[in-house]
C-alpha cells in the first residue's frame, strides 16, 4: 500500500469520495477534532484582532488620538505579530502543533482583556503589542494542523474552510461591538469589547482534550527530524521559496489590512453612518469574506494555487478601486459593493494554508509557514500606518487606495514560487 493510500486510510479518507462535505469526511474523526479546534482558534483570533479596529473611534477620542497615532495601534500589532508568528512556528516543529496552538490562544486572549483596562494610550500600545505575540502564531499553528490531515486532493477546500472562520470571528465582533456601543456610553464601551475577549479560554479547554498532532507531524519530531529553525529555511534549497512566499504574504495582507482597519473609520468619518448603520454595511462586507473563502477554497484546488490568487489580487485591486471612490451620497452602491470587495480579498487567503504548508518539508513547516506568512503581515502593517498619515491630507477614502499596490506585489511574487498543487506532505 502507498504512503498516500496508508494515510487516507488511517484517517477514514476513502479515494473516491465525493461531493460538496467530501474534504470534511476525508479528515477522519481525529482530523475533524483538529479542524474544529483550528476553526475555533482561528474564529476568536479574529474576533480579539477586531477589537480594536472596531474601537478605533471611541478610543481616539478617549485618548485625543490623532489619526497616525490611531494607525500605529493596528500597525505595532501585526508587526509584534511577526515575531509571534515565527516563534510559533519553531515551537510547532519543537513540542507539536496542538500545544503550540493552546500557547498562541492563550496569549492573544489574556492580552487583548488587558487592553480593556489600560489607563493611557501607551500602556494600550504595549498590551496591543504583545496580543500580537499570540495572534501571529494561531493561524501559521492551526493552518499546518489541519493540513497535515487533509488530502491533496481536498487541501485546498479544507484550509479554505478553516480560513472561513476569519469573517465568522469578524461577523461576532462586529454584533458584539453594535451590542455594546448601544447600551453603555463610549468611554466605557470600548474596554467592555477587550474584556469580552476572555472568550477563548473555553476552547483552549476543548482543545486539550480532543485535539492530537497528525500522525506524520509526530513521528517526525519523535525521529529527532521535526527541530525546526529559522537557519534551515534560508538554506539553499528553501531560500528562494522563503523569499518569495513572504513577498507574496506581505501584497495580500498589506492590501487586507489596509482595508480591515481603515473601512469602519471610512464610513463613519466621510460617510457620516451611524453605529448600526456601519454594523449594517460591514454585514454585507464579512458576508462576502465568508463566501469568499469557501470559493477561494474550492477554487484553488480546481485552478491552482496560483493562479486562484493572481485572480483574486486583481478583483481585490479592483474592488478597493470601486468601492473608495463612489461619488458622496450614493450610499446604497456602496453597500451593494462591499458583498464583491469582503468576496474578493478574501478569497486569496484561501490558498495560503495550502501553497505555504506544501512549500516545506514536516521538519521545517511550522518555521517556514510562520515565518514567511508573518513577516509579511509584519512588512504589510506599515500600510495602514501609511494610509493613517496620508489621510491627513487625502482623506481616508483617497488613502485607502494604496491598498492596492499590495496586491500588485502579490501577483510579481507568484513568478518566483511553483504551483504546489496535488502535492503530498512528505
Amino acid at each position: 500500500m502507498s504512503t498516500t493510500q496508508t494515510r487516507q486510510h488511517s484517517q477514514g479518507e476513502r479515494p473516491d469520495d465525493t461531493g460538496a462535505f467530501a474534504w470534511l469526511r476525508g479528515l477522519g474523526p481525529r482530523g475533524r477534532r483538529a479542524f474544529g479546534g483550528a476553526f475555533g482558534g482561528y474564529a476568536l483570533d479574529s474576533y480579539d484582532f477586531f477589537t480594536l479596529p472596531l474601537s478605533m473611534v471611541a478610543i481616539a477620542a478617549y485618548f485625543h488620538l490623532d489619526k497616525g497615532q490611531t494607525g500605529l495601534l493596528t500597525t505595532v500589532t501585526l508587526v509584534v505579530s511577526a515575531v509571534g508568528g515565527a516563534l510559533a512556528g519553531v515551537l510547532a516543529d519543537r513540542v507539536g502543533r496542538v500545544r503550540a496552538l493552546m500557547i498562541t490562544v492563550v496569549t492573544y486572549a489574556l492580552f487583548t482583556v488587558l487592553c480593556g483596562f489600560a489607563p493611557d494610550y501607551e500602556t494600550l500600545l504595549v498590551f496591543r503589542a504583545l496580543q500580537g505575540l499570540g495572534f501571529g502564531g494561531e493561524w501559521a499553528v492551526g493552518a499546518i494542523l489541519v493540513a497535515e490531515y487533509a488530502s491533496a486532493r481536498h487541501r485546498g477546500r479544507t484550509l479554505g474552510a478553516v480560513q472561513s472562520a476569519w469573517a465568522v470571528g469578524w461577523a461576532l465582533a462586529v454584533l458584539v461591538y453594535t451590542l455594546v456601543f448601544q447600551w453603555a456610553d463610549a468611554d466605557l464601551a470600548w474596554r467592555i469589547l477587550f474584556w469580552t475577549g476572555a472568550l477563548p479560554a473555553l476552547l483552549v479547554v476543548y482543545v486539550r482534550r480532543n485535539v492530537e498532532d497528525a500522525p506524520q507531524a509526530t513521528e517526525a519530531r519523535r525521529a529527532g527530524a521535526g527541530r525546526g529553525s529559522f537557519r534551515a529555511v534560508f538554506r539553499p534549497g528553501l531560500l528562494r521559496t522563503t523569499l518569495f512566499a513572504t513577498l507574496l504574504s506581505t501584497g495580500v495582507q498589506g492590501g487586507y489590512y489596509t482595508l480591515a482597519t481603515w473601512v469602519p473609520t471610512f464610513l463613519k468619518t466621510e460617510r457620516g453612518l451611524t453605529v448600526v448603520g456601519t454594523g449594517g454595511y460591514l454585514t454585507l462586507l464579512i458576508s462576502g469574506a465568508f463566501t469568499g473563502y469557501l470559493t477561494g477554497g474550492y477554487l484553488t484546488d480546481r485552478l491552482g494555487r496560483k493562479k486562484n490568487i493572481a485572480l483574486f489580487a486583481v478583483l481585490s485591486a479592483v474592488s478597493v478601486l470601486a468601492y473608495t471612490h463612489i461619488p458622496a451620497g450614493a450610499n446604497t452602491l456602496l453597500l451593494l459593493l462591499g458583498f464583491p470587495l469582503g468576496f474578493c480579498m478574501s478569497a486569496i487567503f484561501s490558498g495560503f494554508g495550502s501553497v505555504l504548508a506544501e512549500l516545506y518539508p514536516t521538519a521545517v513547516r511550522g518555521t517556514g509557514q510562520g515565518l514567511t506568512y508573518n513577516t509579511g503581515r509584519a512588512v504589510g502593517a506599515v500600510f495602514p500606518t501609511l494610509v493613517g498619515f496620508l489621510a491627513e491630507s487625502w482623506g481616508v477614502g483617497g488613502a485607502l487606495v494604496f491598498g492596492a499596490v499590495g496586491y500588485g506585489l502579490a501577483v510579481l511574487a507568484l513568478f518566483g514560487l511553483p504551483e504546489t498543487r496535488g502535492r503530498e506532505l512528505p
